[in-house]
């Protein structure tokens, strides 16, 4: 197979890339380029290069698989391309179609000029490995763009269109017909003698910078995330950038790019792509089951949670019908899907067309007799077993036999649902996070009878609708919800025992949680929490105790944001600390008798995310989970845990397995056995270092308990 094609039209060399299906630079491409560009150097009758990509895109970037690999550092590397294009003698023209992300974008930037169709993507995204550019990305993008629009760039990854690029000075043309666009570009810059500058030797907006454009972009990032490593080292770059060489500052870049590599903050990005993936896989469900497609599916309730999923299918390009028991209900839904499209029109994420289109394709009833053409409806009404019974009773009478019946509860019974149908092995979960539209999580969740395809069809659903996708066992709160259990409840018991909630949400914060768990308790309403506690009070062991502080504050009529006061005392949005508030979590220790000190930062984030390591591993004991990686996939997109710091699992095996056991015996002496360490986590923390003994080295099987042996 040729990875680089050499043809000629005219004077033109024409290379073009095939390695499909996204183009990546693995060592048979680069290999292939050098021979390419020998081929063109010696071909006299070519005065010109163009470089192009096969199928539907130019080049995406690096070739995943070789990361970590010899591979990666088989010569020619994607620098020696570089530099053969820098001095190469005659004129070398990028043409970009689809993407040119990472080393993509890098190597169109080290052509002497690139032409694009308007809709082609360029982007940096390494900053979401843990990563900076390492083949002079962010150099050259300093030298086209200036020091201000390269820091935003480079930092977030974010990416940008053709058409952006030809207004920033990045693309050179814009074309519609890719290929024939390119040549005429090469010949023309040919015929009239045009010369293009070496990006690396333009220096003229390397002046826009100044020590206080820097310190300022250092504060906001320090602001929002402090301890990411890569952001950080990027404006070292840039900053260095304004001030060396231009072989000074890709020497710099390149060193800086290599120490990223060696960080846990890179090896836990790197690991949150390759978990995501892996998630996909269920090791009963063979990879030759044939997912049943969907082309229509409907959403029972109209409320924010079935407006939301209403929108991420149309989002995604399939029909919907949206039910509701009555008129008003309906509208009032239909009314909400139509003011959040209009909002995203208004802030430009998209186009009035796009809602248009998307809003088309829902549709509204009251009648269960509208459902015949679809093939899933998801119950998305209130949280009651009885009522979500009633609902998959009604499904199972309305719709054909191959229709899918799923329910977005976030805790309760699959199976209970599924006794309800006379089609068990068509009863799913697909557990939605709000705003369904926008976060990026579904967690499904298997039944006992649930069947090969059905699984295989809700996993496939996850991809279509572009979420990350894990599968859960059917258990109280599945996955997430049964371990948030344990974070929500360890933060009460520290306010119990002396800490303070802005302490406790300001720690979490810092750890890189979205929010601290009594401003999320605030904002979501602490009635709505009460109302989940007294269900799960009849549960409970004698021995087993929860705190009643979110008690107290409800009965005191302290409901979060919406009254006012909750945890904290509000004024509009704005939160301040509030002492009656104090008052009532101090009166409920003295009742309990419990002595209050003060916790260290250290104390509190431990006591918060400990817990979560050690529930997670009794989801992997007991079958919930398949793998760690597939608990770090729900915590990471449907609870905010930080990226950087690759998970529950992962964080917790980098801070010792020993020490989150000895604390969960501490926890368990205090609040009841629930809390004491699984004999997974026990089993893997007397393993010593280099045993090989990690989450990720378990067999996928389950239980998981016999795994560690």
């Amino acid at each position: 197979m040729s990875f680089v094609d050499y043809d000629r039209e005219g004077a033109v060399a024409v290379l073009t890339i095939r390695n499909p299906p996204v183009n990546s630079l693995a060592v048979p491409v680069r290999m292939g380029l050098d021979a390419a560009l020998d081929r063109a150097l010696a071909d006299d009758a070519a005065r010109a290069v163009v470089l192009i990509g096969a199928g539907r895109t130019f080049v995406s970037g690096a070739e995943i698989s070789e990361f970590g690999t010899p591979k990666a550092r088989v010569e020619p590397l994607l620098t020696m391309i570089q530099r053969r294009i820098d001095a190469f003698p005659k004129l070398v023209v990028a043409a970009v179609h689809g993407t040119a992300l990472g080393g993509g974008f890098e190597l169109a930037l080290a052509c002497h000029a690139r032409v694009a169709v308007a809709d082609a993507r360029f982007g940096l995204p390494e900053v979401n490995l843990g990563l900076m550019p390492g083949a002079g990305g962010g150099q050259r993008l300093l030298r086209l763009v200036g020091p201000a629009l390269a820091l935003e760039l480079v930092t977030t990854g974010k990416s940008f269109s053709g058409e952006d690029g030809l207004r920033l000075g990045v693309i050179d043309a814009l074309v519609d017909d890719l290929r024939a666009g390119a040549v005429r570009f090469a010949e023309e810059a040919v015929r009239t003698g045009r010369r293009f500058a070496p990006i690396m030797e333009r220096g003229e907006r390397l002046g826009e910078a100044s020590p206080a454009m820097f310190a300022e972009f250092r504060a906001r990032l320090a602001a929002k995330a402090p301890d990411r490593l890569a952001p950080f080292a990027i404006v070292d770059a840039i900053e260095a950038g304004c001030k060396l060489s231009g072989p000074e500052a890709l020497v710099y870049e390149k060193q800086r790019s290599m120490e990223l590599k060696e960080t846990d903050q890179h090896r836990a990005l790197k690991r949150a792509f390759f978990i995501e993936r892996a998630a996909r896989k269920i090791p009963d469900v063979p990879e030759t089951t044939v997912p049943q497609p969907i082309r229509r599916v409907a959403v029972i309730g109209a409320g924010t949670m079935g407006s939301g999923i209403a929108m991420t299918f149309a989002n995604a390009g399939l029909g919907v019908t949206l039910l509701d028991h009555s008129p008003e209900a309906l509208a009032r839904g239909r009314h909400a899907i139509e003011q959040t499209y209009a909002r995203s029109v208004a802030s430009g994420s998209i186009t009035a067309a796009a809602m248009d289109t998307a809003l088309e394709l829902v549709r509204g009833t009251t009648d269960y007799d509208d459902l015949g053409d679809i093939d899933l409806a998801i119950e998305a009404v209130f949280e009651r077993l009885d009522l979500k019974r009633e609902v998959f009773a009604r499904l199972d009478r309305a719709t054909a036999r191959h229709v899918i019946l799923a329910t977005n509860t976030s805790s309760l019974d699959i199976d209970a649902l599924a006794a309800a149908t006379s089609r068990p092995d068509k009863v799913v979960g697909t557990h939605f996070f709000a705003p369904a539209h926008k976060m990026k999580l579904l967690e499904n969740v298997r039944g006992a009878k649930t069947s090969a395809e059905t699984i295989a069809t809700v996993m496939a659903l996850g991809r279509t609708l572009g979420k990350a996708t894990a599968l859960a066992r059917n258990c109280d709160g599945f996955i997430g919800n049964r371990m948030l259990q344990y974070y929500t409840g360890q933060a009460e018991f520290l306010l119990e025992q002396g800490a303070t909630p802005e302490q406790v949400d300001r720690v979490a914060v810092a750890f890189g949680m979205p929010m601290g768990p009594f401003a999320m308790r605030d904002l979501t309403g602490i009635d709505v929490g009460v109302l989940v506690r007294q269900a799960r009070r009849l549960t409970l062991a004698s021995q087993e105790r929860l705190s009643d502080i979110p008690e107290r504050l409800f009965a005191a009529g302290r409901l979060g944001q919406k009254s006012g006061a909750g945890y904290y005392r509000y004024e509009g949005k704005a939160k301040f600390a509030d002492p009656a508030a104090l008052e009532i979590i101090a009166q409920v220790a003295r009742e309990r008798g419990i002595a209050r000190r003060d916790f260290s930062d250290a104390e509190i984030r431990d006591r918060l995310f400990f817990p979560l390591v050690n529930e997670g591993a009794k989801l992997l004991e007991d079958g919930t989970a398949l793998r760690a990686g597939d608990i770090d996939v729900v915590w990471i997109n449907g609870y905010g845990f930080p990226a950087y710091r690759g998970g529950p699992m992962f964080w917790g095996e980098l801070s010792g397995l020993a020490a989150v056991r000895d604390l969960a015996r501490e926890l368990a002496d205090e609040n009841g056995p629930r809390w004491g360490p699984s004999a997974l986590l026990c089993e893997l923390a007397r393993k010593a270092p280099g045993e090989g003994r990690g989450w990720d080295d378990l067999p996928v099987t389950a239980p998981a308990l016999a795994r560690a042996g």
